[in-house]
């Protein structure tokens, strides 16, 4: 990475209120003394489409190609992004069953986003006191609540 790319630290959370139901994503971005806060809901999705989406919205938020340290408490985020994602694309986004990826356009969009940026991607223990982490999950429960009080949908959401 060249050194006018500052580093930028994210921290991501997502939350669900039931699985499905209404969610939220929250995210914490910070580059210096810069400190950006974003977030976002659905009125039915799932956990893991709110984690996903936590992620792909603040790198979507960087305006220019950076270096950057993501830290999510979710494995599946995790675990997908650095791992079985090579494989899926080697099977045409299909698992190793042979079944559809779930959340394929999301994992596509990350996929994309993170070959936009040099990211390194970091599990972090939830709930635990670390005060970005905590943040951003109090982001995501605050922008999943009026979701919480609209109308579901009649099609339920992908896991």
């Amino acid at each position: 990475m060249t050194a006018e790319a500052p580093k930028i630290l994210i921290y991501s959370d997502g939350a669900c209120s039931g699985n499905p139901g209404p969610g939220g994503w929250g995210a914490v971005l910070i580059s210096g003394k810069h400190r950006k806060e974003i977030s976002g809901g659905e009125v039915l999705t799932t956990n893991n489409r709110m984690e996903l989406l936590a992620a792909i919205s603040a790198l979507e938020a960087l305006k220019k190609r950076s270096e950057v340290a993501l830290y999510t408490d979710s494995a599946y985020v995790k675990n997908g992004i650095t791992g079985w994602v090579h494989s899926w694309k080697k099977n045409g986004w299909r698992t190793a069953d042979k079944k559809p990826v779930k959340n394929v356009e999301l994992w596509q969009a990350l996929d994309a986003l993170r070959n936009k940026h040099d990211v390194e991607w970091h599990w972090l223990k939830g709930h635990a006191g670390h005060p970005e982490n905590e943040r951003a999950d109090e982001l995501a429960r605050l922008a999943m609540a009026p979701f919480k009080l609209a109308p579901r949908p009649s099609n339920p959401a992908k896991t």
